[in-house]
């Protein structure tokens, strides 16, 4: 499909891309500021400051964007409401979420059968 978006952009075709092929735009500024607000008030020792947060959520967003393309429509879909749920949005939530996915994914794949020192080796 990149190669086929490529070769209309080449070609001066107007290339369309649907809302979820990109990474979605976060206000994750709010979710810092309730969050630093949170621990403030809560009296916390090591409270998280505004511009830690935001620092780790740009960070996710750097990582979410590699992982974006890569990731099925349904997924993405899916990580998104994840991460936009509630009061806060963060890159950091739909990271979880993506990378969930992916060890998910690779789980469900099949081990090819082993037969090592089992009892039962002799039994095929």
């Amino acid at each position: 499909m990149k190669v086929a978006l490529s070769m209309l952009a080449l070609l001066g075709q107007p290339v369309a891309i649907g809302a979820s092929e990109k990474v979605p735009v976060l206000n994750v500024e709010a979710l810092c500021k309730a969050t630093t607000d949170d621990d403030k008030a809560l009296g916390l020792t090591e409270a998280q400051s505004f511009s830690d947060c935001m620092r780790d959520e740009m960070t996710a967003r750097q990582q979410v964007s590699t992982m974006w393309a890569t990731s099925a429509s349904a997924v993405r879909d899916q990580c998104e409401t994840v991460a936009t749920t509630g009061d806060s949005q963060s890159y950091v939530d739909l990271l979880t979420c993506l990378q969930a996915s992916a060890i998910a994914r690779s789980v469900e794949t099949p081990a090819a059968p082993l037969r090592g020192a089992s009892q039962n080796r002799n039994k095929h």
